[in-house]
């Protein structure tokens, strides 16, 4: 092989976003945004810099930003404050529960997610040295809830990832489906995580997340990074039954502490401040909306099989028949034309002849990555 196509040991999205920022050219890798956040948001930001809020916060979670979000959540179900935890990320949200998930489930068990599966899902177990248990989608994007069901059985799956809209695919489940699942997880007594860092970002209906069936079982995973704009701030927060927070905060003390201090108390008050749905984050839907529209109907005049998508971040595409090897396709892609994107294999081992491009850019960005890509093509 090659030593051009010899693949890293770590993230591909790593790999490929780093490739961008030494040597120039297009991200279409990383879920980095190309948007500015919120011009009040850098404004406050700037503001408290100068005040004395540079140390701890409470490991919990700025007592503000606990209030407002308690508020937030309140028309979907009767939480308390105890409820919600504050941390660097949705990132650390994760690997937060699954060190709490490999402390109480008794082994073996494994983790399932759905195929193609976000790096975190898969990680984790790995890292723990416990099961994954990858699951495909139907043809039609569905799920076969026998085999779902039969299949949790056979591998011990006590925990199940989902997105909703997903990474790397934009799917938005249906609220039946939703309903199936956590009936399926009362049944075998499995933890769901709904990982809710897209929710905000659909296209046109808005999902259904089950937070109005809120129960031990479920655990609810969301940040600010995305919606804002400031994936560099890290500051999301986790939802959980306080059956389970009471032992997952004691854990949090020692390997995350708390979130930035200042950073919590810029968003306490943009949040305070600002309408920040309908002045920020619907605009953004529109952005990405076009985006998505322009740069998966360009991929599909190029021979490429896209998968309809309804919210998030990214184009999921099936390379043309003549490009059987993602992984090369991407190399060879960035190396002609300065254009990163990621090799589905990093999301599946069924997705060798996929990649995933980011859309969250700007549109001007987004067509020009195009006219690269279709200049790769000889087009």
């Amino acid at each position: 092989m090659e030593e051009k196509y010899k693949k890293p040991q770590g993230s591909y999205i790593s790999f490929m976003s780093n490739k961008v920022k030494a040597h120039g050219g297009i991200n279409l890798a990383q879920g980095i945004p190309g948007f500015n956040p919120p011009q009040e948001l850098t404004q406050i930001l700037s503001k408290l810099s100068t005040e004395n809020i540079h140390q701890y916060a409470p490991g919990i979670g700025n007592n503000d930003l606990l209030e407002l979000l308690l508020k937030k959540y309140q028309s979907e179900y009767a939480f308390t404050k105890d409820d919600f935890l504050i941390l660097q990320g949705a990132t650390e949200a994760l690997s937060l529960l699954y060190i709490y998930f490999n402390k109480i489930i008794p082994k073996p068990f494994s983790a399932l997610a759905f195929e193609p599966v976000y790096e975190s899902y898969n990680n984790l177990p790995q890292i723990f040295n416990t099961g994954f248990v990858p699951f495909p989608f139907q043809n039609d994007s569905t799920v076969d809830f026998d085999k779902l069901e039969n299949t949790c059985r056979d591998k011990d799956v006590k925990v199940i990832f989902m997105g909703t809209p997903g990474n790397p695919f934009g799917k938005i489940w249906s609220k039946k489906e939703i309903d199936n699942l956590l009936k399926l997880s009362k049944t075998l007594d499995i933890f769901v995580v709904f990982d809710a860092v897209y929710r905000d970002l659909y296209f046109e209906e808005k999902p259904y997340i089950p937070l109005d069936q809120f129960n031990p079982n479920l655990f609810y995973v969301n940040s600010f990074s995305k919606k804002f704009s400031i994936t560099g701030w890290r500051v999301g927060y986790l939802v959980a039954h306080q059956k389970h927070m009471e032992h997952i905060k004691p854990i949090h003390d020692y390997t995350g502490l708390c979130a930035p201090s200042i950073l919590q108390q810029a968003i306490v008050e943009y949040l305070k401040n600002n309408n920040y749905e309908k002045n920020y984050i619907a605009p953004l839907r529109e952005k990405l909306k076009k985006s998505y529209s322009l740069l998966s109907s360009a991929l599909k005049n190029l021979g490429f099989n896209v998968p309809e998508t309804k919210g998030g971040y990214f184009v999921w595409a099936e390379l043309p028949e003549k490009y059987p090897d993602g992984f090369k396709f991407a190399i060879d892609l960035y190396e002609k034309q300065r254009v990163a994107v990621i090799p589905g294999e990093h999301f599946s081992a069924n997705a060798k002849n996929y990649i995933r491009l980011n859309i969250a850019r700007p549109v001007a960005e987004v067509e020009e990555g195009i006219e690269k890509i279709k200049a790769f093509f000889g087009k």
